[in-house]
């Protein structure tokens, strides 16, 4: 285990909560804009699943753990959790070959007089 999950979640929960001491509206802020495209047609599980593939491409520690109890405790199993991340390894790799063309085109606008 590369890092200790449920003390990290502990403290980002602790974290965020002093944040929304502080300055309720910012928390109060977010969970509106979480809920925003709730509508029901997906289910919680699927909800979490799709969260954790783009805490990964965003790379959030934070992210992933929420994410990854949240999608635990909607009954997703390791098996979901890994093809769910393999769509997002996959959607990351694609990026990074869509972008390479910008970079050659970039490229040819420098280079061509």
């Amino acid at each position: 285990m590369m890092l200790d999950w449920n003390a990290y979640q502990s403290a980002v929960t602790a974290g965020v909560a002093g944040i929304g001491k502080t300055n309720p509206a910012i928390v109060r802020g977010y969970r509106e804009l979480s809920n925003a495209g709730e509508s029901g047609v997906l289910d919680r599980k699927t909800r979490e699943l799709i969260a954790l593939a783009v805490s990964v491409t965003r790379q959030c520690d934070g992210c992933i753990t929420i994410h990854t109890d949240a999608a635990i405790q909607h009954g997703a199993t390791r098996e979901e959790i890994v093809e769910a991340l393999g769509v997002a390894i996959s959607v990351n790799a694609g990026a990074a070959l869509v972008y390479s063309t910008r970079a050659l085109d970039a490229y040819q606008a420098k280079t061509t007089p």
